[in-house]
């Protein structure tokens, strides 16, 4: 067990500021923590058999953690909604976002795979192959899902009709 918890400190130590930083590039910070914890939890029941390069397993253990918790959280809201029907909580259309957030929203309006592929590569630093791994498909199948998302988001850039819906995610 000692070497187990050894092996364990040194990948926590190691990984976890990059697994944080995935998870809230992808959702709020009150779940965050969770998510990262269930992460490692993860990662200690199977310190064992984890792959010499862990990371990209990590990403893709926290990507199901993220899963569930949307899931959990619209199982919740349905709930709600039928319970308070009547009462419906508007998001802020304020005008005159900064551009980051323009950004945020746009990558919010591609495809989940899509944008997941543009995030991988951009904000977690995962070449081709890893990113692929994370994403659940062949190398080759991610360069085209990335290729599809630039070109989508560029075309989305370029548009005069800046998204108003989700513009704070």
């Amino acid at each position: 067990m000692g070497d187990e918890a050894d092996r364990f400190t040194v990948l926590f130590r190691r990984h976890h500021g990059h697994v944080l930083a995935y998870v809230l590039r992808r959702t709020g910070e009150a779940q965050a923590e969770d998510v990262v914890a269930e992460t490692f939890t993860a990662a200690w029941r199977h310190i064992d058999r984890l792959p010499d390069d862990p990371l990209p397993w990590l990403y893709r253990t926290a990507q199901n953690c993220l899963s569930n918790d949307r899931r959990s959280t619209r199982r919740r809201e349905r709930l709600a909604g039928r319970l308070a029907a009547h009462h419906r909580v508007e998001p802020d259309h304020a005008p005159g976002v900064v551009e980051e957030v323009r950004l945020r929203a746009l990558l919010w309006e591609l495809p989940p795979g899509e944008r997941e592929a543009l995030m991988l590569i951009s904000w977690e630093g995962l070449d081709h192959r890893m990113a692929a791994y994370v994403a659940g498909c062949s190398a080759p199948a991610f360069k085209v899902r990335l290729h599809r998302a630039r070109k989508r988001l560029a075309g989305l850039l370029t548009s005069d009709n800046p998204p108003v819906e989700e513009a704070t995610r």
